[in-house]
């Protein structure tokens, strides 16, 4: 009778092979993506440049200096620091604006040459020579208002600076490894967000570059431009949201939400600007109401309110641009293609 072996202590455990597609993650490591890394980097000096331009304009500083583009005869780049810190406080706004458009104009170039090195999509390559050619158009724009003393300039300054953001946020959403694609419709809503998004920062340039000698007519119709603007943009948020709950990719349903809470605070910010300015409304739409001072800040408090609600326009610029994106408003590669893009042993190391 054959005994059974007895089992060593000293025995190797039996191991037992695991199916690689068994693990419910890739351990395989992002590519690395300069451009999108130089196109984030845009977008953050970008949203910095126009708060500080919101900032010129709630406190009037457009020409607290008077030459360009040098500072007070100084180059604009070697003027002293204690003066700037130290100075008045329009003197620190105008000159720290012009600091950070000519850093996202160097950015904009940077990003240009590594977006046409490394990535073969043409939209990347070619949002980011449009993106350059705002950013110069911007900086004659804000050199010309200064030169002529030209508010007419002015509002032309103030609507390309929301455009440039849209274009450096569109770059910075489609470098990334792009999402799937969404079903065919689903982006009408959300472009036309974008769309009504823009032009209602415009019609609100026109109310914040406003004349001493405009006449109360002009003011009712900006005045309600600017609200059938925030209709607009209100009911397509909000459309958005419900169509892209049913039928779209979850980074859009996400975005779509993102989108309709801006708005909301938005609405909030918008009323108080009003106060913070004119008072109640009934007090400013009889028909012997006269302009007869430019928008400027009363307190910090009115500064705040005023410039936030500038600054948070743009910022549901900028989440429209990436909602249209996400909605599948742009081709989007197929899964096997999610990493040709970027250019074998081109990469920068």
């Amino acid at each position: 009778m054959a005994r059974r072996a007895s089992a060593s202590p000293f025995a190797c455990p039996r191991v037992v092979p695991v199916a690689v597609h068994s693990v419910p993650f890739s351990m395989k490591p992002a590519a690395f993506n300069p451009t999108h890394l130089v196109a984030c980097l845009l977008v953050g000096v970008t949203a910095v440049l126009l708060s500080f331009g919101a900032l010129v304009t709630t406190y009037e500083a457009a020409m607290a200096v008077p030459d360009w583009p040098a500072t007070y005869g100084h180059n604009m780049f070697l003027f002293p620091m204690a003066e700037w810190l130290h100075g008045p406080w329009d003197l620190f706004l105008e000159h720290g604006h012009r600091l950070l458009g000519a850093l996202a104009g160097i950015v904009s170039l940077v990003l240009a040459a590594v977006a046409w090195r490394t990535d073969t999509r043409p939209a990347v390559r070619w949002l980011t020579v449009a993106a350059v050619a705002l950013v110069v158009l911007q900086g004659c724009l804000g050199g010309a208002r200064v030169l002529l003393d030209d508010k007419t300039i002015a509002k032309v300054h103030a609507c390309t600076g929301p455009l440039f953001f849209a274009v450096a946020v569109a770059i910075a959403t489609l470098s990334r490894r792009p999402a799937d694609t969404a079903q065919v419709g689903v982006a009408r809503v959300p472009v036309a967000l974008l769309v009504a998004a823009y032009f209602q920062l415009v019609a609100g340039a026109q109310l914040r570059h406003l004349d001493a000698a405009v006449d109360p007519a002009t003011f009712r119709g900006l005045v309600a431009l600017h609200i059938l603007g925030a209709v607009a943009v209100t009911v397509l948020a909000v459309v958005g949201a419900v169509l892209l709950t049913e039928r779209g990719s979850p980074a859009a349903r996400l975005w779509s939400r993102v989108v309709v809470a801006l708005v909301c605070v938005q609405m909030l910010l918008g009323a108080a600007a009003w106060v913070a300015n004119w008072g109640v409304p009934s007090a400013l739409v009889s028909e012997s109401w006269q302009w007869s001072e430019p928008l400027r800040a009363r307190s910090v408090w009115s500064a705040g309110v005023v410039t936030g609600h500038v600054v948070l326009g743009m910022l549901i610029l900028a989440a429209a641009v990436v909602l249209a994106i996400k909605a599948g408003a742009v081709g989007t590669a197929a899964a096997g293609e999610r990493d040709a893009h970027l250019l074998p042993g081109r990469v920068f190391a």
